[in-house]
């Protein structure tokens, strides 16, 4: 019993050993060829994310080539470091709707060369967008010599429209000039956004429209009320009252014949004629005498 034991216990140990020594080397291969697999796919990632940072590094210097070559073909002319320009808005910055705004605009040569001033412009724009006009207004040519070491001072005025009133717009007014040379400059003097004012020293369309409005509005109110009081009391019945029998004149006599009527009359006058002949007179009263003694009754 000892010895079958022994064995068994011997093959228990020594069967597990069998297995490692025949799985160990595949299975050290398989991993180590799993892990050189991994080692050349991070590789390959990596070469190609070096490939596409050198072609990014190579197609930046083009793209900013391409923007300067769009900058220089469609950027619009600068101001000339040789000349200064101000501006001067004769009623203040405030920009009232269908008003009249002037401005003036003071141009310095500081240059030793001649500049010919050409024109002046502005235009409003939305704000969001420079480049989208709301308002364009006509250019003021000036063509105008300015020497060196001179000033010269331009007027210009617009009205902005009136349905701008109560919004923001961008202002931009250019001045153009060149040199002697034929170069071409352009000085954004005003480029800002500013809010258009509505007018309120008059009444406008609108103001005119809504007072009209609610005049109709009271005047059909009134005749509501004046139709709704008529038919209330027209549903009211009428009371009669009476006045009884104190004054002749509300007698109604229109349902008695004319002749009862004259019989009526003429019988009304006899007794007045005759009440007046049976009374007595005034004057006869008053000058009455008493009767005279008798003579026998004087002296005895």
């Amino acid at each position: 019993m000892s010895s079958l034991r022994r064995l068994l216990l011997l093959l228990l140990l020594v069967f597990p050993a069998t297995l490692l020594l025949r799985v160990g080397p595949g299975g050290s291969l398989a991993v180590a060829q799993d892990l050189t697999e991994d080692e050349e796919t991070v590789e390959d990632s990596i070469i190609e994310d070096e490939d596409d940072e050198a072609e990014v590094e190579e197609d930046e210097p083009t793209d900013l080539a391409e923007d300067k070559e769009e900058d220089d073909v469609s950027g619009e002319p600068e101001a000339s470091p040789s000349a200064d320009t101000t501006i001067l808005f004769v009623k203040g910055e405030d920009f009232p709707a269908n008003n009249i705004v002037k401005f003036l605009v003071g141009f310095t040569n500081k240059g030793t060369e001649d500049f010919i001033v050409e024109s002046l412009d502005a235009s409003f724009r939305y704000p969001q967008d420079y480049q989208f006009y709301i308002q364009n207004f006509t250019a003021l040519p000036l063509n105008t010599v300015v020497p060196p070491q001179r000033q010269a001072t331009f007027e210009y005025s617009f009205i902005p429209a009136e349905p701008m009133g109560g919004r923001p717009f961008g202002l931009v007014i250019n001045l153009n000039y060149k040199d002697l040379n034929g170069n071409v400059f352009q000085d954004a003097v005003f480029n800002q956004t500013v809010t258009i004012i509505e007018r309120e020293d008059g009444l406008d369309g609108e103001t005119i429209f809504m007072y009209m409005f609610l005049a109709g509005l009271g005047l059909l109110v009134v005749v509501g009320l004046h139709q709704l009081l008529e038919s209330r009391k027209r549903k009211r019945p009428i009371q009669k009252v009476e006045m009884g029998t104190s004054s002749q004149n509300d007698v109604d006599m229109s349902w008695i014949p004319q002749e009862t009527l004259n019989q009526i009359m003429f019988r009304s006058d006899q007794i007045r004629r005759s009440v007046v002949s049976n009374s007595p007179r005034p004057h006869e009263s008053q000058h009455a005498r008493p009767p005279c003694p008798s003579p026998a009754s004087g002296v005895h």
